[in-house]
């Protein structure tokens, strides 16, 4: 039985992976890293509520300092972990190191970094993955500012939404053919087109970024298509990779994520991965899952299967995300579908688009509409 867990990162799988542990009457010690100084949080607000000031940052916490005091949970909150010593079982920062039984890697992703040449000369560029970065942006992001987003997936036309809320003047550029290319179908990005052109948003498809250079004290961005747009700022929303690099220096085993088996171990028994740092064979291909209910469930499971429950991991992917007053809900993982299906729903102002691969449904896309999206979520039994 393990008695000491360390558990490598502070957001939500990191976070779920300790709460478990306790709720299933763990009593070793449990050890938690993070690099941000600050207790643990949840980030989806920061790209919607948060960003708009409608949520304090109090309430972005997991919960208050009092709960980790209570639940004996230390959290080393800017102590990174820079090194696995597999061989003693210690965890090693730049000033100690710590023995575990087991390890959980909860690392996370990053966002994709513009090319660095692109930004050598220009401030003002933001990629919106923590708490600091909200802050940084949100003081810029006034009425009559001029903001660039670079990317057209769901973080940058969150972003978007966001910024036309204030009153901030809103280019949005994706070098594909069009908005949400990888990760919905046509109608989709259709729906979702026409919402932001009708607020405002000047959506420019299959146009890239070329450069971007100093225009006084404001941002010159030259695209591809030929045109420039000044702005006061940019804000990247191309991507993440997932943090592998501890585990790859480490020696365990790396593709597209960190490799875990059927119950979250990865090639090392006693070191453990979830949320958006690991991958996974799902249905015969490896995968790598970004979504909260992904990161809780993973993680909960590692913790299960630490105290010996050993249960194979099935996820139950769903998502979402808030634009203006419009939400969509996504049950499912439409990857490899085939064809797409559209249908009206009971809302006037809602969609449904179901996904579809060998006959079979994977997957729907549901705006504003709360009752398809249960349905959906029932029919795929997730």
């Amino acid at each position: 039985m393990a008695e000491q867990v360390v558990i490598v990162g502070a957001g939500q799988a990191g976070f779920a992976a300790a709460a478990k542990l306790r709720q299933l009457g763990f009593n070793g010690s449990i050890t938690m890293f993070g690099n941000e100084g600050v207790m643990p949080y949840q980030r989806p607000p920061l790209s919607k509520a948060y960003l708009l000031g409608k949520l304090e940052a109090d309430r972005l916490s997991f919960r208050n300092a009092g709960f980790f005091t209570d639940q004996n949970i230390k959290i080393l909150n800017n102590e990174p972990v820079v090194k696995i010593d597999r061989g003693n079982r210690q965890a090693v920062t730049a000033n100690d190191r710590f023995p575990y039984d087991k390890l959980i890697l909860a690392t996370g992703a990053d966002p994709i970094r513009l090319p660095a040449p692109m930004c050598a000369a220009v401030t003002n560029i933001f990629y919106l993955r923590n708490k600091a970065d909200a802050d940084r942006l949100g003081a810029i992001m006034k009425p009559d500012a001029r903001l660039l987003v670079v990317g057209g997936g769901y973080i940058g036309l969150e972003v978007a939404a966001a910024a036309r809320q204030v009153g901030t003047e809103v280019t949005l550029v994706e070098m594909s053919p069009r908005i949400l290319n990888r990760v919905a179908a046509e109608p989709t990005a259709d729906y979702f087109r026409t919402l932001h052109i009708s607020n405002g948003v000047d959506i420019r498809e299959g146009v890239g970024l070329c450069n971007l250079k100093p225009e006084g004290a404001a941002i010159k961005a030259v695209l591809d298509d030929g045109s420039s747009v000044i702005v006061d700022a940019v804000v990247a929303g191309i991507g993440v990779r997932p943090n592998t690099e501890l585990a790859e220096a480490g020696g365990l085993k790396i593709d597209g994520g960190i490799v875990v088996d059927k119950f979250g171990c990865t090639t090392d028994p006693n070191i453990w991965a979830a949320g958006d740092c690991a991958s996974f064979i799902h249905h015969g291909e490896m995968i790598r899952l970004e979504s909260v209910p992904h990161a809780i469930d993973q993680a909960e499971h590692v913790a299960r299967n630490i105290l010996g429950e050993a249960t194979p991991y099935c996820p139950r992917p769903w998502f979402w995300s808030d634009q203006y007053q419009t939400k969509l809900q996504i049950a499912g993982f439409n990857r490899g579908y085939e064809r797409a299906e559209t249908l009206a729903s009971a809302n006037e102002s809602g969609l449904k688009v179901s996904y579809f691969k060998e006959n079979l449904l994977i997957a729907v896309d549901c705006i504003n509409d709360a009752r398809g999206f249960m349905m959906a979520k029932r029919e795929l039994g997730l």
